[in-house]
């Protein structure tokens, strides 16, 4: 990959670029292995104020027999191959199995997707799940629930890859794409040098400075601290860090209450997230279920205390309804007010007049 412009970016701010394999040495120290092919060389970087670790996650693989042997895709073989394989299974159904499997029947592959659970995208509404499985399967897609890959055999890399699966029944294919979980980064970036344990999650409070390290000056910011592991979430979680960082250096007060200028509060209660599936899938906040488990008062389409706890929704162009959503959670906009926001004719964000209405019949 070419990061030239990024790197001009990072000059252009008044930072320092240093390329190689960072690793912690101890309190605010981080040793620099050089890039540079043979050489090895060290240099040791001491920080003043902070030490921020954003190595980001892995694909996690389940260990099945003959997995090494088939060579599974993972989301990052997912999306750069250059050809189009003829049958893919996918196994999991959260978002990248979805995404993924919606991408590649599009572009034409033969497409088994292969869903442990009994239906897809189990940790979103349960409608979520029926409509984006119905339109998999209006595409193409075969969608197999219940069921979980045993056993995989690969004689060789130009030969098909069978699954053994847990029904008793066997898939062939030509790649198989696991899009089974997640796993941090942090297998070998000094965790031990500070008391941590490599290749566990990072444990961040709302400033995203990691709890178990004394005298704080260590933070992690995306994936690796597990709050929220989103492209969008961890660029946010940065922003925080980064006020928080310069208000300590600089000796000044830190407003971390709710929604404060130094409080990742977002990652609790409005993290947004956008499914590329035929049809879209978009949500943002809590979950009904999740609210309810909160003691809340929740009916369809029903708010407590005035306001929006969460809002999910699938079809086509959804995903560009999200961020108004987005507001309406974060900045706990009163329903009553949301009705002088008026949408435009005629326009799909009069998908809000139609929900208030909802709103205002169930309360009837």
């Amino acid at each position: 990959m070419d990061d030239a412009g990024q790197a001009d970016w990072v000059a252009g701010i008044g930072a320092t670029l240093v390329r190689g394999h960072g690793r912690l040495e101890g309190t605010g120290r981080v040793a620099v292995t050089a890039a540079t092919a043979g050489r090895g060389e060290v240099s040791v970087l001491t920080a003043r104020h902070a030490v921020v670790i954003c190595t980001g996650s892995r694909a996690a693989l389940p260990d099945l027999p003959g997995m090494t042997e088939a060579r599974p895709w993972t989301n990052r073989k997912a999306t750069d191959s250059s050809t189009v394989p003829n049958r893919l299974a996918v196994v999991g159904a959260g978002g990248v199995g979805v995404e993924m499997a919606t991408a590649w029947r599009g572009l034409g592959a033969s497409v088994t997707l292969l869903a442990r659970g009994s239906g897809l995208l189990p940790r979103m509404e349960p409608f979520v799940g029926e409509l984006v499985e119905r339109g998999l399967r209006e595409s193409g897609v075969v969608v197999r629930v219940g069921v979980s890959v045993t056993k995989l055999r690969r004689p060789d890399a130009d030969r098909p890859v069978t699954l053994e699966l847990s029904d008793g029944s066997e898939l062939e294919v030509d790649e198989v794409l696991f899009a089974t979980g997640r796993a941090p980064l942090t297998d070998d970036i000094g965790l031990q040098t500070v008391g941590l344990t490599p290749g566990s999650w990072l444990d961040v409070d709302d400033t995203c400075r990691v709890r178990a390290v004394e005298r704080g000056w260590l933070y992690a910011a995306g994936d690796a601290n597990h709050r929220a592991l989103l492209n969008h979430e961890g660029k946010y979680q940065a922003r925080i860090a980064g006020a928080a960082i310069a208000a300590r250096a600089a000796r000044q007060p830190l407003d971390t209450a709710p929604w404060g200028a130094h409080a990742a509060t977002a990652d609790h209660y409005a993290v947004p997230q956008v499914f590329f599936t035929e049809p879209e899938a978009a949500a943002v906040g809590l979950l009904a279920e999740q609210a309810e488990q909160a003691g809340h008062r929740v009916r369809v389409v029903d708010v407590d205390h005035g306001y929006l706890l969460g809002v999910t929704m699938v079809g086509p162009g959804v995903s560009e309804l999200l961020h108004s959503a987005t507001i309406a959670v974060a900045g706990r906009v009163p329903v009553d007010r949301l009705w002088h926001a008026v949408p435009c004719f005629p326009t799909i964000s009069e998908l809000w007049l139609r929900l208030l209405e909802a709103y205002r019949d169930s309360l009837a």
